[in-house]
């Protein structure tokens, strides 16, 4: 599977710092909880990269 593939799973996302002064995304799905802790650089790092999906999907979209 890949990141075209639809599944059909609900899942929530919480995202925050943490007291040891990370910032952790949280995922929470049927029976599984995911956190995923990153530096602030990282952290950084998966916005823009999140940011940058953004604009290429408004250009999908637009075609």
């Amino acid at each position: 599977m890949g990141i075209n593939d639809e599944r059909d799973i609900e899942a929530n996302l919480q995202i925050g710092p943490t007291d040891q002064g990370q910032v952790r995304l949280f995922i929470e799905g049927k029976g599984i909880e995911i956190p995923m802790d990153f530096t602030p650089e990282e952290a950084d790092e998966i916005a823009e990269e999140i940011q940058a999906a953004a604009k290429a999907a408004r250009l999908v979209k637009t075609r």
